[in-house]
């Protein structure tokens, strides 16, 4: 119904006037200084699959290494389905299969997610909304009340059986899935579900509940790592007030409106027309977008200290057998737990607008 007014008004000329425009430059050194401005208080992160695959896990839409581009395996009707409530239901085998491959705990937390935890630690996190299942930003120190896990999390599962609903932990389901069995509710021998949202179920309780409240306080929206393709999910970005800044970390552009969205004053982000006085596009990798951005707030140095730090203890507690650090992938070489520094010619901030490859 908002939505609905919103266009009625526009479409009337009732708009209010020109929005205030809060940065002072469209760059990532605009961003920046309005951070350390002290009117930036309330900072909403947005995050995808493109987060977590310097950690090794791969996106779902990337051509050739996405998940979805390599599911032949499966046999499945459509690499959807795998995600599908109703065929999961009837076929649970390649789901769980897939689950062994992906399981939390076999991954570490990348830059980006330590990048989080220290606008947290600077009290500058209002919240992370995150698309992932894969709990990493749980291991990288984020707590429940900072997270909202729109499409659910493997942290819990529950009973299918609507008259059951036996709640299961992690190490449970874990030593099912590792176990190769399908996992049976201990009550009732119903099917067990990780509580993650499948195709055909409904996002979380507290994703509605907490976007009513948190959008509108929000003084800057991080997107990280995700195509924005996904619904409703995609249309957070158009949740916050009209003069929050929005700054998008990705491989390529995404989240843009399209031309008769553009013509009436509504939609998506405007990186590039003459209209835009808000968003700023940093075009790269999930991580060296927060390494760059680290840098320009001068934070850079602590920020790869916390994460060869957490790295070096996730290693401690597993005994060595972790997965090398996200750092060193995204490098390709360099001491273990080293953090790439930038290269020498940064990512562009602006570019092709084409289809985000990472979610």
């Amino acid at each position: 119904m908002d939505f609905l007014r919103s266009l009625f008004a526009r479409m009337q000329g009732l708009g209010s006037g020109p929005v205030e425009q809060v940065l002072d430059e469209l760059s990532l050194e605009g961003m920046a200084r309005y951070i350390q401005s002290g009117d930036c208080k309330n900072i909403i992160c947005m995050v995808g699959a493109g987060i977590a695959t310097s950690a090794g896990i791969p996106d779902f839409r990337s051509p050739g290494t996405g998940l979805y581009s390599n599911l032949q395996k499966y046999d499945l009707p459509c690499p959807e389905a795998i995600f599908e409530i109703g065929y999961f239901k009837q076929h649970p085998e390649p789901f769980f299969t897939l689950a062994r491959e992906l399981y939390p705990g076999q991954f570490k937390p990348t830059v980006c997610h330590y990048f989080m935890c220290m606008l947290k630690e600077k009290g500058l996190l209002m919240r992370c909304y995150t698309q992932n299942i894969d709990t990493l930003e749980r291991m990288a120190g984020l707590e429940e009340k900072d997270l909202i896990e729109a499409h659910g999390t493997f942290h819990t599962s529950h009973c299918l059986n609507f008259l059951c609903r036996e709640e299961y932990g992690l190490p449970w389901m874990k030593e099912k899935i590792f176990s190769e069995e399908i996992p049976k509710c201990e009550k009732c021998n119903s099917l067990v579900k990780p509580d993650i949202v499948f195709f055909g179920e409904s996002l979380p309780a507290r994703f509605s509940s907490s976007l009513r409240s948190d959008f509108p306080r929000c003084d800057l929206l991080i997107i990280m790592g995700t195509s924005l393709s996904v619904q409703p999910f995609a249309s957070l970005v158009m949740k916050v007030p009209p003069k929050t800044p929005r700054l998008l970390i990705n491989r390529e552009k995404t989240g843009e409106s399209d031309s008769l969205m553009s013509f009436m004053g509504i939609g998506g982000m405007d990186f590039d027309s003459e209209k835009a006085y808000r968003d700023v596009a940093f075009l790269g990798s999930c991580d060296d977008g927060c390494l760059a951005l680290a840098e320009k707030l001068g934070w850079k140095d602590e920020l790869v200290a916390m994460v060869t730090r957490e790295h070096a203890a996730i290693d401690a507690a597993e005994g060595g057998g972790a997965s090398a650090s996200a750092a060193n992938q995204s490098s390709g070489d360099g001491e273990k737990g080293a953090v790439p520094e930038q290269k020498d010619k940064p990512a562009e901030q602006t570019g092709a607008r084409e289809r985000e490859k990472e979610e």
